[in-house]
């Protein structure tokens, strides 16, 4: 078999990218990967899908299937190691097909529909998705949140996910098939029921409400307020939420999912928390947990650090969406990843797009408001509060009678202000890589945690030992608070063992009682307990699907010298 020359049948010639210019926006990650592809293949829809599917599994190569391509710990990126196969990536953001179910209660996604674009669809209908914007991962997909049980900011809404999905798998005879579990009548042909999706040829009598199966974490909001227990809210080892799709990294093709949508608050607001002291801001967290009849709507920590390096670091990120929203994120980085490849043909080095837009960013003005940038040369830490309808005057009362005191204030900020406060604080992310891209000189590598606390936790904020703190040059943090999710990101000085001081760090944490990755999934950075690689091999038994995720085998049928399906582990 041609492979390259069947994939072009499958899809059309335009749609199938070979050669390292081609596919280097699609194998390189936001902060790992680039490992080598036979080719990158973007379908137009769920029918063409199905057709790389069964050309893969003819030709007997690793499958990556891929999204936005947003995830910070490589997990739909090959690995530069190589395989043991050659390896097809499967880029679906072309399949943005959105189905209203039941006026817009649920919805039916297909793989490329990202977070704004479902954001945008339920605006009109008063409803709001599981997450919105993606506070680490600008331009994410749905489906990338729900295959990573991905938390999003948002505090009543738990992780993503969902017990509704069509999805494609290599079972343990080795045969390719196609899983509708989406409690939707579509028959049994493969391609007559995807040629019914790419349609839109869903009725409401074909839908089916199943006992016992939810399309949304309907446990969470009671769950985090346990502030009692020793376990952390969420964490993606958390097997309460590994069911087929969700929490699949990949293990799977996803063709489409069944989500809950959620109604909109009518009116919001944004209280700003300053502290010196970070214990002010643990008994905020347990007293409005414990004793608020209103959860929060957000609850995100900022240290003055990552402030700074968002202000100015994210200055362009801020702006640019603040000009055009984030719809049009994922054309920045296609124009941006092109750049950067021609730079580096010419002879320009790597990351001059980076140091460019740093550049120009450095000459705009300060672009955050006047009374934000005050409380950050007033206090260390920041929490972004988010409150909405009844529970904006519950939290009024409770932080005009608490604050201000000599270490703390807060500000109930205007509009502006908070739309401010919360893109400042997801504009991180794509800060921390922008100045490790820009101080090349100075900094070895990122060691990025993602780490979930227990609940009970009281000594939340982290103190490193000298000797540790000298091998950073720059150290940020920020987090999901009510959670007790926390991003921690070291940018190690040039010359430092990075291995060395993540071991170091995650025993800390693990002495602490952390779990880790709390959200950003296992990727190809961290180690996946035995509990989530057995739901791996459950639902790839030839380890056709990502392999390697989790720092699992990379080889066919996971293990090495095993020859066939009938060898996978149960």
């Amino acid at each position: 078999m041609d492979l390259i020359k069947t994939l072009e049948q499958a899809v059309g010639g335009p749609h199938v990218l070979t050669g390292d210019a081609q596919t280097r926006r699609f194998r390189r990650g936001i902060r790992y990967g680039g490992g080598e592809v036979a080719a990158v293949v973007r379908p137009g829809s769920l029918l063409e899908l199905w057709r790389v599917l069964k050309v893969c599994h003819a030709a007997g190569t690793v499958v990556i299937c891929q999204a936005a391509n947003t995830g910070l710990t490589g997990g739909s990126t090959p690995v530069e190691e190589g395989y043991d196969r050659p390896v097809v990536l499967v880029n679906t953001m072309r399949l943005t097909r959105l189905t209203m179910l039941d006026g817009g209660r649920q919805v039916l996604s297909h793989p490329g529909v990202t977070l704004d674009q479902l954001e945008r669809a339920l605006k009109p209908l008063g409803r709001e998705p599981h997450s919105v914007i993606g506070s680490s991962c600008i331009g994410a997909s749905i489906t990338g949140g729900v295959c990573n049980n991905s938390g999003g900011y948002l505090i009543r809404r738990g992780p993503a996910f969902t017990q509704y999905a069509l999805y494609a798998r290599i079972n343990e005879q080795g045969q390719l098939e196609l899983v509708n579990h989406l409690g939707i009548a579509l028959g049994t042909d493969p391609e007559a029921m995807l040629a019914q999706l790419d349609g839109g040829q869903v009725t409401a009598q074909q839908v089916e409400t199943i006992a016992g199966r939810m399309a949304s974490d309907q446990e969470y909001a009671e769950h985090v307020r346990d502030i009692a227990s020793p376990v952390p809210a969420r964490f993606n080892g958390d097997t309460r939420r590994l069911y087929e799709a969700s929490g699949s990294a990949g293990k799977v093709a996803v063709f489409a999912l069944r989500l809950d949508t959620f109604v909109a608050d009518t009116q919001t607001r944004v209280f700003y928390i300053g502290t010196n002291d970070p214990d002010d801001l643990q008994e905020i967290r347990r007293h409005i947990l414990s004793h608020f009849k209103s959860l929060p709507v957000a609850g995100e920590y900022m240290h003055r650090g990552a402030y700074d390096l968002a202000s100015k670091y994210g200055k362009d990120l801020y702006l640019y969406i603040r000009k055009l929203g984030t719809e049009k994120i994922p054309l920045a980085f296609a124009m941006k990843s092109r750049f950067d490849t021609l730079a580096e043909k010419l002879g320009l080095g790597q990351n001059l797009g980076d140091r460019v837009l740093q550049r120009i960013a450095d000459l705009l003005p300060n672009h955050l408001p006047r009374r934000l940038n005050a409380l950050r040369d007033r206090y260390e830490h920041h929490l972004l509060l988010k409150m909405s309808d009844e529970g904006i005057a519950e939290a009024r009362a409770y932080l005009q009678a608490r604050l201000p005191t000599a270490q703390a204030d807060f500000i109930e900020c205007d509009s502006e202000e908070g739309e401010a406060a919360f893109l400042n604080r997801f504009a991180v992310g794509s800060a921390t890589n922008r100045y490790r891209a820009v101080h090349r000189d100075t900094v070895e590598d990122l060691v990025a945690l993602d780490i979930a606390l227990p609940r009970n936790t009281t000594q939340w904020f982290e103190t490193l030992p000298e000797d540790l703190a000298a091998q950073i040059d720059y150290t940020m943090y920020c987090g999901h608070f009510f959670c007790h999710v926390m991003h921690q990101e070291y940018l190690v000085r040039k010359g430092g063992d990075c291995d060395a001081i993540k071991a170091r760090l995650l025993a800390a944490l693990e002495a602490r009682g952390a779990r880790y990755p709390a959200e950003h999934n296992f990727g190809h950075l961290y180690q996946a307990p035995e509990e989530v690689q057995h739901f791996y091999r459950k639902l790839d038994p030839t380890n056709a699907f990502n392999p390697g995720i989790g720092k699992a085998s990379t080889r066919h049928c996971w293990e090495p010298g095993c020859g066939g399906a009938s060898h996978a582990p149960h």
